[in-house]
């Protein structure tokens, strides 16, 4: 994007990985004059700190050799996750192995529907569970975390799934299933559904965002994305997440009518608008998983610079799973006075090693990075902690390497041993065994998927901090 399109903001730092050759990024690092460079867009004085910084170039030239490879295996990657994701849903729909090999030989193979309520997604074949723990008090900040996540993990699936699971199996109202445009990606890129919680709290209702798809290249490319955009008054936010929620072309505009396309913000906003119009005695939740977390957490905040606050004081909680950062530290600054002046709970989970918690870096010359709130932060006896931040912040401390790599050999024993240890329903199958066994060889990347985060809302309760004991004495273990 130009600079003469960018009236609604005066700073800004864009990366276009299309632009950039391999050349390209081997100049980056010996060269300091980022202005030259024709695939980052960024006025001279956001530029004069980063141009001297060899470390800033290096992740600069990282992330984008990255995006470059996921832009060029898109289709591989896709057929890819197309073929793992069929396979474990065919042996399900045969009943097992041996099944499918009787029903192959005598010609009664069943060939599993990818739009069925019973198709489930990658993500889904790791962990099946979709039942709610009823074993947690109804209207406890630790139900509607559990609650949370359980939203989270299916907003990875199929319409009919969501569907299925929110009317049959949670008895809850279903309230509409949305597949949002992203104007720079131009594509309908962005998942979010929405439903009442009418079987446990009536006046309650829950929007809940799709996170990253293992093998969608164009899901990859935003989490990676270094650019930014400066908003007046707030700071510094992510433009892959700013897009992928409802960014425009100008900006931020108050309100935008579209008859050809939905885009998340603006859409789920005027649905709420007209649910609590019409009941005042109804709130929501926020919630996603990774990108569907960072859009949550992002969420609110689009609702303040647009001085949105009859909907901010309807903010019941936000809860966020394997979040990303969003922003940089005067952005958190001012989701801290978001919160605390319109009464919000934000829950931030992390799990273990998780490096999607630890992107983009807390790098002091490109962009200060900074989550907001504090961390709950369980480790991988799902023991947890209120502190400020997750250990190994920035996730590349070659100090960290051997724990984390002895720590994915555990959880790849752990899951043979948990069923008996915690009980039958967190029993592990082969599917998600064998991202454990990734884990090992990419350390912390098991960690990132919602099982893990399941089992800490229910082993490990809500690690939150008690708010009449001094500040230092915050950090307390669960019970």
């Amino acid at each position: 994007m130009s600079e003469t399109n960018m009236k609604f903001c005066s700073s800004y730092f864009l990366v276009d990985p299309t632009k950039a050759s391999i050349f390209d990024l081997l100049l980056l690092l010996f060269s300091p004059n980022l202005t030259s460079k024709r695939f980052i867009d960024s006025p001279q004085d956001t530029l004069k700190s980063a141009r001297k910084s060899f470390a800033s170039r290096w992740i600069i030239a990282l992330a984008i050799l990255v995006q470059k490879i996921f832009i060029f295996l898109r289709k591989p990657l896709e057929f890819i996750g197309r073929l793992l994701t069929y396979l474990p849903n065919l042996l399900t729909a045969n009943g097992g192995f041996f099944n499918l090999i009787l029903h192959l030989l005598t010609g009664k193979l069943v060939k599993p529907n990818e739009s069925s309520a019973t198709y489930a997604s990658f993500i889904g074949c790791t962990d099946r569970r979709v039942e709610l723990d009823e074993k947690i008090n109804v209207g406890t900040i630790e139900y509607k975390s559990m609650l949370s996540i359980m939203a989270s993990k299916i907003a990875y699936e199929n319409k009919s799934f969501i569907t299925t699971v929110v009317k049959n199996t949670w008895k809850m109202d279903f309230v509409g299933y949305y597949d949002f445009y992203n104007a720079f990606q131009e594509g309908n890129l962005t998942q979010a559904f929405m439903f009442k919680a009418s079987s446990t709290n009536p006046n309650l209702i829950v929007v809940s965002f799709r996170g990253t798809e293992l093998f969608s290249s164009d899901d990859w490319c935003t989490d990676l994305d270094l650019s930014w955009y400066e908003m007046k008054n707030v700071g510094k936010v992510h433009a892959g997440f700013s897009r992928a929620l409802g960014l425009q072309k100008n900006g931020w505009p108050k309100e935008v009518i579209s008859l050809t396309h939905q885009y998340a913000y603006y859409t789920i906003r005027q649905k709420l608008r007209d649910m609590l119009g019409r009941d005042k005695n109804l709130k929501f939740i926020l919630t996603g998983h990774s990108l569907g977390g960072a859009l949550a957490a992002l969420f609110p905040a689009i609702l303040a610079f647009h001085g949105e606050d009859e909907l901010l004081d309807k903010i019941e909680g936000i809860y966020t799973f394997g979040q990303p950062r969003i922003g940089d530290e005067e952005f958190a600054e001012f989701m801290k006075e978001v919160v605390r002046k319109h009464g919000i709970e934000y829950e931030r989970f992390v799990y273990n090693n998780d490096m999607v918690t630890r992107v983009p870096f807390d790098d002091k010359v490109l962009c200060l990075y900074k989550h907001y709130g504090s961390c709950n932060y369980f480790n991988s006896f799902y023991i947890g902690k209120v502190t400020e931040d997750a250990p190994n912040a920035n996730y590349m401390s070659l100090l960290w390497l051997i724990p984390k790599l002895l720590n994915g050999v555990w959880e790849f024993i752990r899951s043979f041993i948990i069923q008996f240890w915690k009980g039958s329903e967190y029993k592990e199958n082969w599917t998600m065994r064998s991202m454990r066994i990734v884990g090992i060889l990419v350390p912390g990347a098991s960690d990132h998927f919602p099982r893990d985060y399941v089992n800490s809302t229910r082993l490990g309760g809500l690690a939150r901090p008690v708010t009449t004991t001094p500040p230092d004495d915050k950090l307390a273990l669960i019970a």
